[in-house]
């Protein structure tokens, strides 16, 4: 685990977010789609992103103390 991942990831939802607005079908609500299609895609990074620093730098180390009394 380390922190190019968040990168790596963040350039494919920026590539998927291009795709996403280049081919978009034309009509009527293709500025509501291609918002959907962007803000998923930023919702959904931002959300990975988070959870995987929280899991790659823990704020509460859990303290391991009394598990096993008759071996300490």
């Amino acid at each position: 685990m380390s922190g190019y991942n968040l990168i790596w990831v963040f350039i494919a939802a920026v590539i998927a977010s291009a795709a996403g607005y280049v081919l978009t079908p034309k009509g009527d609500n293709q500025t509501v789609i291609r918002t959907i299609i962007i803000m998923t895609l930023a919702c959904c990074y931002l959300s990975w992103a988070i959870t995987y620093l929280a899991q790659l730098h823990p704020l509460i180390f859990p303290k391991k103390t009394g598990l096993r009394p008759h071996l300490e």
